[in-house]
């Protein structure tokens, strides 16, 4: 069973915490654009429970599906821990067929009820993982994902976050709020949209 234990922050630019992980000799992992689609039962009952299910495709930046730089996965979210950095149950999948895995889920009886592209810049400096990303009308966010809240307190505190108040929000969350209503209901928040940002 996994454990998701994550803090994310809103900064004004990355330019800062990206310095940061240079001047310590990190190098980014990788950069990609991502598309998460995520699924529900049309009475809302994961989201109702602060559950998730997900799927996710992620390409290098200039990358094409197929290629060795892309990849799509399933996840399912269990319901947030009270405390900061945030803890859920994470189980996740590589999936070889996202559209087909689609065709699945709504035959299963769930629905794409929110829809939202990120990029991240993904950074390993340590025993955490730092992500920088950019999301439509969103700005820019910082996501420190670390083995325990110890760990993850150290790289929020050695990347100059401190002062800067842990978000409770998901970006689930955000992207509801934020992004626009479908022909089907569906959120949607995308790059190159009014309001957003290319």
């Amino acid at each position: 069973m996994g454990r998701e234990l994550e803090a994310k922050f809103r900064v004004p630019t990355l330019e800062p915490v990206r310095q940061r992980l240079r001047a310590r000799g990190a190098k980014p992992a990788s950069l990609v654009l991502e598309t998460n689609r995520i699924f529900d039962t049309p009475d809302r009952l994961l989201l109702g429970a602060d559950c998730g299910l997900r799927v996710r495709e992620a390409a290098a930046v200039g990358a094409a599906p197929g290629s060795p730089a892309y990849s799509a996965t399933l996840t399912y979210k269990g319901p947030r821990s009270a405390s900061q950095p945030k803890v859920r149950e994470e189980l996740e999948t590589a999936v070889a067929d996202p559209a087909e895995l689609v065709g699945i889920l709504q035959r299963l009886g769930f629905h794409e009820v929110v829809y939202y592209e990120k990029r991240r810049e993904t950074w390993r400096p340590g025993p955490c993982e730092i992500a920088l990303d950019e999301l439509p009308r969103l700005g820019s966010w910082i996501e420190i994902e670390g083995p325990d809240a110890a760990a993850i307190e150290h790289a929020r505190t050695d990347l100059g976050l401190a002062d800067t108040p842990v978000s409770a929000e998901t970006y689930v969350e955000l992207a509801a709020t934020h992004g626009d209503a479908d022909a089907a209901g569906c959120r949607r928040l995308v790059f190159g949209t009014a309001g957003g940002t290319v």
